[in-house]
């Protein structure tokens, strides 16, 4: 279950570190402003759609932080995100089978997928 207190918490964390008001926060993300309000008063609890919203919208929001604190803010992505094109051409091959996508998992719980 969410703890909402700390949930708060890492939502006005996102909004300090983009510099968005609550109003903006709520026009950017695609919700009522007091949807937001209602939220940061604690007076109602997020819903699903609203977190999808929040972790669509900013991609450097981890959904597991977001929803317990787990992992980090910002999300920590290694430098080169894109792996090299040649690792999908068609002469890699393993066991004469085509690589068609790579997925790397990170120690906290998220991963990057990697598709030509």
């Amino acid at each position: 279950m969410i703890n909402s207190v700390e949930f708060t918490e890492r939502l006005k964390k996102v909004m300090e570190h983009h510099q968005l008001s609550a109003s903006t926060f709520a026009d950017k993300v695609g919700v009522q402003r007091s949807s937001i309000s209602h939220i940061l008063s604690g007076r109602n609890k997020p819903s699903l759609d609203f977190i999808l919203k929040v972790t669509s919208e900013f991609s450097d929001v981890d959904i597991h932080w977001l929803l317990n604190g787990k992992g980090n803010y910002p999300k920590i992505r290694n430098s080169g995100t894109t792996p090299p094109s040649s690792l999908f051409e068609d002469s890699n091959t393993v066991s004469g089978k085509k690589i068609q996508r790579i997925v790397v998992f990170y120690d906290d719980g998220t991963f990057d997928e990697y598709q030509k």
